[in-house]
C-alpha cells in the first residue's frame, strides 16, 4: 500500500460536511474476523460498526489488535471495522450510520463549525502530539519553513492547510508568496517526489516518513509543532457519535477501555501489533507497516499518563486560532467537541 495522502483526508472531509445522508459504509476494512471470538454468540453482544477515517494502517494497529485478541469481546462487543463511503467518516459518525470511528481535531472543528452541527465528539487521542509536518528531496536543502520559498508545494487547495502553510513560513522567517503552489493527484509522497512533480509535501511522520526510510529515499523532514506549539492539535482521534454516547454510556465505555488495551498492546509489542495488523489487512506492505509501528509505539501515549488523554488547553489552543484566522464558519466554543467521561484512568 502507497503512502497516505493527508490531502485526500481533509478533501474528503470537505464532501463529509456537506453531505450527511449518504450511503451505508463501504468494504469491510477486515479480512477476516477475530480468530479469539470466533465461537461466542454474538446474538449476546453490542453490535458496533466502526468507521475508519481511510484505508487500513498502523494509526489504526490497537482497533485490530483489540479485535483479534478478543478485547472487544471480552466486553460484550461486536465490532465490523469499515471503510468510510467517499472517505467521509465524520458523516457516517455523525449521521449514526456508524457509531464510532476515526477523526481528527481539525474534522471536528469542522463538523462542529458548519451550519448544520453533527453531533460528533472525540472521546480518545489515538496518538498524542501531531506527528505531521514538511518532507522534501534531500538535496533541496528544504530544512526549515523558510526554506519553502522558490519551491513548489503540493497544496490541496483548502483553507486551513493554506493557513498552516503561511503560518509557518512566516513564523520561520519566510515570505508565503514565494511558495509555488501545485495540485498534484497523489497518495504516494515518496514517488511524488522522486519523480519532482513538487519539492515540498504535508505528510505524517509515521507513514510516508517512514516509507521514505524503507525506500532509502533521502529526504529532510520538519514538523509543524517544531515552529508553532498552537499547530500541536488531536490528529488522530477516536470519535463517537454524541446520541449513541447518551443512549449508551456504558457501550462507550467498554469499547474505550478495549481499545485501551489494544493500543498498550501495541506499545509494549509492537512487532506482535505489526503482524496482527498485517494478517488482517495482507494487502499492506509488511515492511512499511514494521517501521511505522516501531515509529509509533513512542507516539501513541508519549508525555501522557496514560493511552487516550486529551489536553483540554491544547484542545482549546487549536480551536480558537481556528477562530482567530477564520479558518471555519462559524465561531467555534474551543471547549466544545471532546470528553473524557469515556475514558478511563
Amino acid at each position: 500500500m502507497n503512502s497516505i495522502s493527508r490531502r485526500q483526508f481533509l478533501a474528503a472531509s470537505g464532501l463529509a460536511l456537506g453531505s450527511v445522508a449518504l450511503a451505508g459504509c463501504g468494504a469491510s476494512a477486515s479480512k477476516g474476523g477475530s480468530t479469539s471470538d470466533s465461537g461466542a454468540s454474538s446474538a449476546a453482544k453490542t453490535k458496533i460498526t466502526f468507521c475508519l477515517d481511510y484505508t487500513p494502517n498502523t494509526n489504526h494497529t490497537g482497533i485490530y489488535v483489540a479485535k483479534e485478541k478478543g478485547y472487544y469481546a471480552d466486553e460484550g462487543i461486536d465490532i465490523d471495522i469499515v471503510q468510510p463511503a467517499e472517505d467521509t467518516a465524520e458523516a457516517m459518525i455523525g449521521s449514526g450510520q456508524a457509531q464510532l470511528g476515526v477523526s481528527y481535531q481539525d474534522y471536528i472543528a469542522n463538523a462542529l463549525a458548519s451550519d448544520n452541527p453533527l453531533p460528533i465528539q472525540a472521546i480518545a487521542a489515538i496518538i498524542q502530539h501531531n506527528t505531521s509536518g514538511i518532507m522534501s528531496r534531500k538535496e533541496d536543502g528544504i530544512t526549515s519553513a523558510k526554506h519553502m520559498e522558490d519551491h513548489v508545494y503540493d497544496t490541496w487547495n483548502m483553507p486551513v492547510e493554506q493557513a498552516t502553510i503561511k503560518d509557518v513560513v512566516e513564523a520561520d522567517g519566510g515570505d508565503y508568496s514565494k511558495v509555488k503552489m501545485v495540485s498534484v493527484s497523489t497518495d504516494d509522497e515518496v514517488t511524488s517526489l522522486k519523480n519532482k512533480q513538487f519539492d515540498c509535501v504535508w505528510v505524517y511522520e509515521g507513514w510516508a516518513v517512514q516509507n521514505a526510510i524503507v525506500q532509502d529515499f533521502a529526504y529532510n523532514y520538519f514538523s509543524f509543532i517544531s515552529i508553532d506549539d498552537k499547530l500541536d492539535f488531536y490528529t488522530p482521534v477516536l470519535a463517537a457519535n454524541d446520541d449513541f454516547c447518551k443512549k449508551s454510556p456504558d457501550v462507550v465505555k467498554a469499547f474505550v477501555r478495549a481499545t485501551k488495551k489494544g493500543y498498550e498492546y501495541a506499545v509494549k509489542d509492537p512487532d506482535g501489533a505489526a503482524q496482527i495488523l498485517c494478517d488482517a489487512v495482507p494487502e499492506l506492505d509488511s515492511k512499511l507497516v514494521r517501521q511505522s509501528q516501531s515509529y509509533l509505539k513512542d507516539q501513541y501515549i508519549a508525555d501522557a499518563k496514560s493511552w487516550g488523554v486529551i489536553d483540554k488547553e491544547r484542545w482549546a489552543t487549536y480551536f480558537q486560532w481556528l477562530n482567530d484566522n477564520k479558518l471555519v464558519n462559524n465561531q467555534l466554543d474551543v471547549n466544545s467537541g471532546w470528553t473524557m467521561d469515556y475514558l478511563e484512568a
